[in-house]
């Protein structure tokens, strides 16, 4: 039988150090060379200050360490380990493994051997794997979690209008309660100053359509029924839908910007505090506002698509002004115009409640501001497309 000592405590102490308590143990080791690999056991005092002058040792050991395939490390002559022996211990054991050798341990107790694993582990518990599902689980998921996020809103959304009618109610019951000059004020900014960007919009948009319709009814020798086709489509859809779209990127992103700044500087807690009703305050004024200038934009918008239309049917089609408007009063009824305008009031109501209450949803951030200022635009122009759709199939069913 063969063995190798390790070294000796640095302060010259011999190897029962400071006696059986082991307290100043020397940090040891000893190796047993066995048929088919060999023992090492480690003994004594393996906290941070024995271990030190054994380290290098122990490196040399392992880089020329004895033949054969498996190890034991027999633990049971340790008298103390601390986190850094047993990192030592660690490091031992994955030298020896990386040389293909397989190390087992024998004679641990229940603390050496949390400590080895804990070590072992880099002290950070073991990562999880989650479990993958399938494609198409996942996408299921997704459509479900989105419909869910849907429902969700819309429910917000209905609670957040009932708020707003019953405060409308209790400003007519009350008339003292309501806001006159935030109204007035709210009707110019997100009503009149959007005049000029509508008017030409829909002029241009207007333009292009009896531009492309002439260019396209010309192959079939139709051409004259291009004032036909601008009056219907830009009073019955183009004109609000255009209009609703401006109104929602320029005005409605307006309402969330400004009443997330107050929710950001805590101006809207202020009002509260001195009992006053943001609701009153900031929500209706803005509501009614855009409920009353909606129908005026709308029918501005249209006046101006329908002028769009007739400089390029008076320049491409070589139609005199008063046969355009001849026309026009041929291919375009009341309804063909009552359409358009009963449209606006609804898609004013949409544009300003989700301008609203995305400022109201605003956090402590100028980051959630624009967050929300995004999302108010999206929500708006997509609910606006949707209404217009709900209203184009519920007139055609009616016979409008």
């Amino acid at each position: 039988m063969a063995e190798a000592s390790g070294a000796q405590e640095p302060s010259g102490r011999g190897p029962s150090g400071r006696g059986p308590s082991g307290r100043g143990a020397a940090a040891s080791y000893t190796v047993e060379i066995r048929a088919g690999g060999f023992t090492f056991r480690p003994a004594g005092d393996w906290s941070v200050a024995p271990i030190l002058a054994i380290d290098d040792e122990l490196r040399a050991f392992t880089g020329a360490r004895p033949s054969g395939e498996d190890a034991i490390f027999d633990m049971s002559a340790l008298i103390r380990l601390d986190t850094a022996g047993a990192w030592l211990i660690d490091r031992t054991v994955a030298s020896l493994e990386a040389q293909g050798v397989k190390v087992s341990y024998q004679g641990l107790n229940e603390g050496h051997k949390v400590l080895l694993d804990k070590v072992g582990e880099g002290g950070l518990p073991k990562p999880t794997v989650p479990e993958r599902s399938s494609l198409y689980v996942e996408i299921v998921g997704r459509i479900g979690a989105a419909l869910v996020a849907m429902w969700s809103e819309a429910l917000i959304f209905v609670e957040f209008l009932g708020h707003v009618l019953a405060t409308v109610w209790r400003s007519i019951r009350h008339p003292s309660r309501f806001r006159l000059t935030p109204l007035v004020h709210h009707m110019e900014k997100a009503g009149f100053d959007a005049l000029p960007l509508v008017c030409l919009l829909t002029f241009l948009i207007g333009a292009v359509i009896a531009q492309q319709g002439a260019t396209q009814l010309r192959r079939f020798g139709a051409d004259v029924f291009t004032v036909n086709l601008i009056a219907i489509i830009f009073l019955r859809e183009v004109g609000i839908l255009l209009t609703a779209i401006i109104v929602a990127g320029r005005s409605g992103s307006a309402f969330t910007a400004e009443i997330g700044s107050m929710k950001m500087r805590e101006e809207i807690d202020a009002m509260r505090t001195l009992g006053l009703d943001p609701m009153d305050m900031l929500v209706v004024p803005r509501v009614l506002a855009l409920l009353f200038t909606m129908p005026l934009l709308t029918f501005v918008g249209d006046l101006m698509g329908l002028l769009g239309g007739g400089v390029v049917a008076v320049m491409q089609l070589n139609m005199s002004p008063a046969v355009y408007i001849e026309r026009l009063r041929a291919a375009a009824d009341f309804w063909t115009f009552g359409v358009g305008i009963l449209k606006a009031p609804f898609m004013a109501i949409v544009i300003a409640l989700v301008g609203c209450r995305s400022g109201l949803d605003v956090t402590g951030s100028a980051e959630s501001v624009g967050t929300q200022t995004t999302r108010s635009v999206v929500r708006s122009i997509f609910l606006v497309i949707i209404l217009d759709a709900v209203f184009a199939m519920f007139f055609t069913a009616v016979g409008l």
